[in-house]
């Protein structure tokens, strides 16, 4: 298959539509049962080898622990609890209402207490969970496509990452803003005041840079790559991007750094454009927050000096 498979958000915006409010449900649970981690990192999806999954939670009280994985493959949900039990549905064809029915009836049925604010957030409505009919729409094609998308476009992140030793996420899939993103910090506090929303104070309580992909969205409505430095230093879109198809795009009184995914798929390389794209923002957002590039970087991952000075001409890949 294509290294970046074609998946522009009008083939499958209803689709894309219902799955992201299946995997709200879902993150939502997680956000109650997980174990919290700075900067929420306890919060987004990690990828499988056929779709993505909450990981291990729960085990509290009479909750036993238990995980959730969403089958891109098969298109099922799967739910396992420790003790080897295990319970499934369909997806394709299931109103949202129908999905958290379903859900929370595998729940009572093993022994998993949980409970979660069942309304969608930050999207173009607020109807309740057990109330939507309304997005039903699920083209398995397209779902089974957006899986691959996310798996091919999270080893450009992981390789992204790997040149970086100091502190940062993983590689993960954040089921509000339904996009996929690496963040590499520095130790720089930010102090943004009580007025600022909890999740946002403890999401940027250091600088960041981040980078990441979404599939689309009513401002931006199509997919790309993109970075954004955080507190946005000044003059940041003002420093150059590769390759030339890149752009500075404002939002919401910043900038971002945006990639079209049109225009890597159709790169001679790929992966490598798209690489070359998230390297020179970072470089823009480094240079220009004065972040110590030459102290962070680790070739490849590699940060034991004796292999440092064997790696071969042109370092790892």
């Amino acid at each position: 298959m294509e290294v970046f498979p074609d998946i522009p958000l009008s083939a499958w915006s209803d689709s894309k539509a219902t799955v992201h409010r299946f995997a709200q449900i879902v993150g939502k649970i997680r956000l109650a049962e997980g174990v919290r981690r700075n900067h929420w990192w306890n919060v987004p999806f990690h990828l499988t080898g056929r779709g993505i999954t909450t990981r291990p939670m729960g085990g509290v009280g009479d909750t036993p622990v238990f995980a959730i994985d969403f089958d891109f493959v098969d298109h099922r949900l799967v739910v396992n609890v420790i003790d080897g039990r295990t319970a499934s549905f369909s997806m394709p064809g299931r109103s949202v209402a129908s999905f958290y029915r379903e859900l929370f009836r595998i729940f009572d049925l093993l022994g998993v207490d949980v409970s979660i604010r069942a309304t969608p957030f930050d999207l173009d409505d607020d109807i309740p969970f057990a109330e939507d009919t309304v997005h039903r729409a699920y083209d398995t094609a397209m779902v089974t496509r957006y899986w691959q998308v996310l798996s091919q476009v999270a080893q450009v992140l992981e390789r992204f990452a790997a040149d970086f030793s100091g502190k940062i996420s993983p590689v993960h899939h954040f089921w509000h803003t339904f996009d996929i993103a690496v963040t590499l910090f520095s130790d720089k506090k930010v102090d943004q005041g009580p007025e600022v929303d909890s999740v946002t104070r403890e999401a940027y309580s250091r600088e960041v840079i981040s980078a990441g992909f979404w599939f689309g969205d009513p401002n931006l409505p199509e997919p790309a790559f993109y970075s954004y430095t955080a507190p946005e230093p000044p003059g940041l879109e003002q420093e150059p991007l590769r390759p030339p198809e890149a752009r500075w795009t404002p939002l919401r009184g910043s900038h971002l750094a945006i990639l079209p995914y049109a225009d890597a798929r159709v790169a001679a390389d790929p992966r490598g454009t798209a690489l070359d794209f998230l390297r020179s923002a970072y470089e823009a957002g480094a240079r220009r927050a004065g972040w110590d590039v030459g102290a962070a970087y680790c070739p490849g991952g590699v940060t034991d000096p004796v292999a440092l000075r064997n790696l071969p001409t042109g370092g790892v890949r």
